[in-house]
């Protein structure tokens, strides 16, 4: 046999071992639940991403306070109990 064939039928073989290697890997995958696992996973995941950004909006949606009172200087120069301004 020359180089060229043994060559070949290494790398060949090669790619039988790894993609059985691969399979397999695949097969026990499949069997143990492993797509259902990470979708379950990457569900989870963005459940507590948007809990804390819901978290964050609502925080910052109210003030700590309200503030002081604003007075408009002076006492009004109406009795706006008996009339109400238009």
């Amino acid at each position: 046999m020359d180089i060229q064939k043994i060559a070949t039928y290494g790398s060949a073989a090669a790619v039988v071992g790894t993609g059985s290697l691969v399979g397999g890997n695949f097969a026990i995958d499949q069997a143990t639940g492993g797509p259902e696992k990470r979708i379950k996973a990457q569900a989870t995941e963005l459940q507590l991403i948007v809990r804390e950004e819901v978290r964050s909006a609502i925080a910052e949606m109210f003030p700590s306070s309200t503030g002081g009172v604003v007075r408009q200087g002076g006492v009004p120069a109406k009795d706006y109990r008996k009339e109400v301004p238009k």
